[in-house]
Order: C-alpha cells, then sequence, then structure tokens
C-alpha cells in the first residue's frame, strides 16, 4: 500500500479504527524528512495491512499542535485507535521494521487494562 496523506479533516478517521497505522510528521524544507521518506515508503509497500499516513506539518499545523510535535520527522504508531509509540527522528529500514514487529505484538487488551489505570 502507498503512503496516503492525512489531514485535520481525516486524522481521526484514519486514526480510530482496527490495526495499525503509522503516522510520519514532515516538512518538505527538512533534510531529515526527506532521507526519511523512501524507508517510510518502501515498508508502506512491504505491509500492506498497515495504513502509512503523511501529516504534512506545515500545511497541518493544528496536528502538530494537537499531538506536540516539536522535531521532525516524527513517527506516531497507533494500533487499535490506541496511540503506542511517538519518537522525533529519522529512523532507519531496520529500526522501522523493528518498530513495526513490536506493535504488531503488543497484548492491546493489556495496553488498554494500564492506560485505564494511568
Amino acid at each position: 500500500m502507498a503512503t496516503v496523506t492525512v489531514t485535520a479533516d481525516t486524522f481521526d478517521k484514519v486514526a480510530q479504527g482496527e490495526g495499525i497505522v503509522l503516522v510520519d510528521f514532515w516538512a518538505a524544507w527538512c533534510g531529515p524528512c526527506r532521507r526519511f521518506a523512501p524507508v517510510f515508503e518502501k515498508s508502506s509497500e512491504k505491509h500492506e495491512d498497515i495504513v502509512f499516513g503523511k501529516v504534512d506539518t506545515e500545511a497541518e499545523p493544528e496536528l502538530s499542535e494537537r499531538f506536540g510535535i516539536a522535531s521532525i520527522p516524527t513517527l506516531m504508531a497507533i494500533r487499535d485507535g490506541v496511540i503506542v509509540f511517538a519518537e522525533p527522528g529519522a529512523l532507519p529500514g531496520e529500526t522501522l521494521e523493528n518498530v513495526i514487529e513490536q506493535v504488531r505484538a503488543l497484548d492491546m487488551d493489556d495496553v488498554r487494562a494500564r492506560l485505564a489505570k494511568s
């Protein structure tokens, strides 16, 4: 699956579904963002069951503000509507694959139970 553009109007619909959504917060002027883009795109072609979304922080400043994005690129992983990972930095391909494996392995009942306690 190719990456999809995510906007303030579409973010909640994309993120609240079942399954995994990876979101890349980026900007055209950002060198590390441009280096991460092909890594993200290649992974999207490998993992067709995952939604790979891109948020242009210049075009969608309200989303950056909503999620406290202070540094780009920032990768956010959402599983079954729950944000389970958010870290700035351009990841190499093997690290991105490791993040995906960890998100897949999560026990979401345990995650929700922990969130309910906090």
